[in-house]
């Protein structure tokens, strides 16, 4: 069975840059060794990148939180030293979820990355209602999110949703 591991937004404002976390700065080896074990084994990854442009303050969202990150061809958009692969599809992001999953042909899934609480839930649960049927992890060991009890209440919506939550949480 072909597994995939799709990376959340692992990227330097997320981490250490504007929006960052300890809590996110935590994960990054975990998330290091799993990108290496999916690597070793010749599955696929996907990373996702949160994609803005210069007027982020003027959009939606960033009238909601008005904090400048990933913005596109930044440092703080670019995914975290040591973790990106270049032979792996990169999805530029311009919202919280990817709304064209349904494009792939997934077989069995693993979601790591950041936030926990906003764009890990959205994707994982947008892929659930796309592949209703394929295993979906989400590994929490791997994950952060904005505050240690908003990652807790995401991992309880998924698992809620049918989503496997592995991992120390």
């Amino acid at each position: 069975m072909r597994k995939t591991l799709i990376v959340i937004d692992m990227q330097n404002d997320f981490i250490d840059g504007s929006l960052g976390t300890k809590e996110a700065q935590a994960i990054v080896g975990n998330v290091r060794q799993k990108i290496q074990e999916y690597q070793s084994a010749g599955d696929e990854i996907i990373f996702t990148r949160d994609t803005h442009g210069e007027d982020y303050l003027a959009t939606s969202e960033g009238k909601k939180l008005p904090v400048k990150h990933c913005i596109r061809d930044t440092y703080g958009w670019e995914i975290a030293e040591g973790l990106d692969i270049a032979e792996c599809r990169h999805i530029d992001k311009p919202t919280f979820g990817w709304t064209k999953w349904d494009e792939f042909d997934f077989e069995k899934l693993e979601l790591v990355g950041l936030c926990t609480d906003i764009c890990v839930v959205s994707n994982a649960l947008i892929l659930k209602a796309y592949f209703p049927d394929i295993e979906i992890t989400v590994d929490a060991a791997c994950c952060a999110g904005v505050t240690p009890e908003t990652h807790e209440a995401a991992l309880a919506t998924m698992k809620m949703c049918q989503i496997c939550i592995t991992g120390d949480t």
